[in-house]
C-alpha cells in the first residue's frame, strides 16, 4: 500500500487544485466544470456510451504499431551496434526523423497509405521504431569491453558473443528503448486518432466531445488517454525490475 500512496495523493492534490480554480472561476465553467462532472461523465461514457470501445481501439492500435516497432527496431538496432561504423553512417538520418515532430509526418504517411487505419498505425510505428533502434543501438555500442574481452579470450566467436554478451549487455537500454517507444507509440496514435480520419479512438473522442462543448467528458478522455499511457510506463517498469534486476552489476 505504501507504493501506491504517493500517487494517490499526488491525484487527489491535483483534483483539489482543480476545484480550487473551479471555486475562483478562473475560467469559464462551460469551459472548465469541476471535477466531479467530469468523473460523472467519464463513468458514464464508459457504461453506456462509446468510451471502452474508444479506449479499446486505441490500445489495439498502440499495441499493433509497438509490436511493428519493436519487431524492427530491436534487431535492426542490435545489428548496427554491433558494427559501430555502420551505425555512425546512418546516424544522422535516425537522429533526423527521431527529432522530426510525427505530426509533420502525417501528409507523407497519407500518400503512402491513404486516410484508413494503416496511416495511424505505420507513422506510430515509424516514430517507435526509431526511438526503441536508437537505444538498441547504443545498449550495444556502451557495452562493457572487459566483458567482450574475457569472451573472446575464452574462445568466442562474433556470433556467441554477439547473443551471449552484447544483446545480455544492452537489455537494459533496449527495454528503456521500448519503454520510451510504447509512451510515444500512444502519444501518436491518439494525435493521429483526432486528424485521420477516425470514426473511434480516444484521439477521436476528444475531438468530438470538443465540438459539442461536452468539456466534462473531454476532460475525462484526456486524463483516461493519461492513465492508460502511465499504466503503460509503469508495466515497463516492473519488466525491468523482473527481468534486468542484475542491471549495472
Amino acid at each position: 500500500m505504501k507504493a501506491f500512496g504517493a500517487p494517490i495523493a499526488g491525484a487527489a492534490g491535483f483534483l483539489l487544485l482543480w476545484q480550487a480554480a473551479v471555486w475562483l472561476r478562473v475560467a469559464d465553467p462551460i469551459l472548465l466544470p469541476p471535477p466531479a462532472e467530469a468523473i460523472g461523465e467519464t463513468w458514464r461514457g464508459f457504461t453506456s456510451g462509446t468510451l471502452l470501445h474508444d479506449t479499446w481501439r486505441t490500445v489495439e492500435r498502440t499495441g499493433l504499431a509497438f509490436l511493428i516497432a519493436s519487431a524492427i527496431g530491436v534487431p535492426l538496432g542490435v545489428a548496427l551496434g554491433a558494427q559501430e561504423r555502420l551505425y555512425r553512417s546512418v546516424e544522422f538520418v535516425v537522429d533526423f526523423f527521431r527529432s522530426t515532430p510525427a505530426s509533420a509526418l502525417f501528409p507523407l504517411f497519407l500518400v503512402l497509405f491513404g486516410p484508413g487505419e494503416g496511416t495511424k498505425v505505420a507513422v506510430a510505428a515509424f516514430g517507435a521504431a526509431l526511438v526503441i533502434l536508437f537505444n538498441a543501438a547504443y545498449g550495444v555500442i556502451n557495452a562493457r569491453r572487459t566483458r567482450v574481452l574475457a569472451a573472446r579470450i575464452m574462445g568466442a566467436g562474433p556470433g556467441r558473443i554477439l547473443v551471449d554478451v552484447l544483446i545480455w549487455e544492452a537489455l537494459p537500454q533496449i527495454l528503456v528503448g521500448m519503454r520510451s517507444g510504447v509512451s510515444l507509440a500512444l502519444v501518436i496514435v491518439v494525435v493521429a486518432e483526432m486528424f485521420i480520419g477516425s470514426t473511434d479512438g480516444l484521439g477521436h473522442r476528444v475531438i468530438n466531445a470538443q465540438m459539442l462543448f461536452e468539456s466534462g467528458l473531454m476532460y475525462g478522455v484526456i486524463f483516461v488517454a493519461g492513465a492508460l499511457g502511465y499504466l503503460l510506463n509503469l508495466m515497463f517498469i516492473l519488466l525491468e525490475k523482473r527481468f534486468v534486476h542484475w542491471s549495472g552489476r
